[in-house]
């Protein structure tokens, strides 16, 4: 039995190091392909509605900066159409902000009546939920034989647990479900490792 866990422990071992982190930023045009505009009254509020957004990620604009920009703003002055005291401005017409912290962050146009107008958009990056676990990671270090000549008896003991642990099959799928992280080719990666190491 222990010899199983070794390898079930060298396979998630190899899969974690081969499997690159997966904070890959997204990049999301706002407006998609109508872009940031005044024309067609494009409901911005809705766009936002169906994107999830994380730290990191990078909000374009496009537009056409003879006739529009893009100011961020305070939630006060997002609410009123207020454009006299942004937080930042931007004026190329093709502007990527990365999302550096969670929160609300609020852009409108600053040309007058075209925020009234709807050219206005929240982006929410909401905070993680503390009730989700953390994915557990798998160290490098290998895992013992207890049969190993040198090993001491509390280092054999916790391998005992761990062999027992191991043992439950729902809690072998969930480290599985776990490690792979959302990711389809670690799961690849896993399920071929699993295949040549048990």
């Amino acid at each position: 039995m222990a010899n199983w866990v070794v390898k079930l422990a060298a396979a998630l071992a190899v899969v974690a190091l081969l499997t690159p982190p997966s904070t890959e930023a997204s990049v999301y045009k706002v407006g998609d392909s109508v872009g940031w505009t005044t024309i067609g009254n494009f409901d911005y509020r809705q766009w936002a509605a169906t994107k999830t957004f994380h730290v990191g990620d990078i909000i374009l604009f496009e537009y056409h900066p003879q006739f529009h920009n893009v100011m961020q703003v305070s939630h006060h002055a997002y609410r009123t159409c207020n454009a006299s005291s942004p937080i930042a401005t931007y004026t190329t017409g093709n502007d990527s902000i990365t999302i550096t912290k969670h929160g609300h962050h609020f852009f409108l146009c600053g040309v007058p009546g075209h925020c009234q107008s709807g050219q206005n958009v929240d982006i929410n990056v909401p905070r993680v939920s503390s009730s989700i676990a953390p994915t557990p990671t798998v160290s490098s270090t290998p895992v013992l034989n207890p049969t190993t000549p040198g090993l001491s008896p509390s280092a054999a003991a916790r391998l005992d647990k761990l062999e027992t642990l191991l043992t439950k099959p729902a809690l072998v799928l969930a480290l599985l479900v776990l490690s792979c992280r959302g990711n389809f080719q670690s799961c690849i990666m896993l399920f071929g490792c699993l295949v040549i190491f048990v």
